[in-house]
């Protein structure tokens, strides 16, 4: 059975591309990006798990 790990960060407006791809490069695949409780935006990550 799959195990997955999740990741939630601040997106940066003038930034958001780099900081998806560096999150990317890292093996993290997008989920969803939705408004923070204080206005910002914020994108939740997923990858699968390494074995142990």
């Amino acid at each position: 059975m799959r195990s997955w790990e999740y990741l939630t960060t601040p997106l940066i407006v003038h930034n958001t591309t780099a900081i998806l791809n560096n999150w990317g490069s890292q093996g993290w695949e997008l989920v969803q990006v939705v408004q923070g409780p204080e206005g910002g935006l914020v994108a939740y990550l997923k990858r699968e798990k390494a074995d142990a």
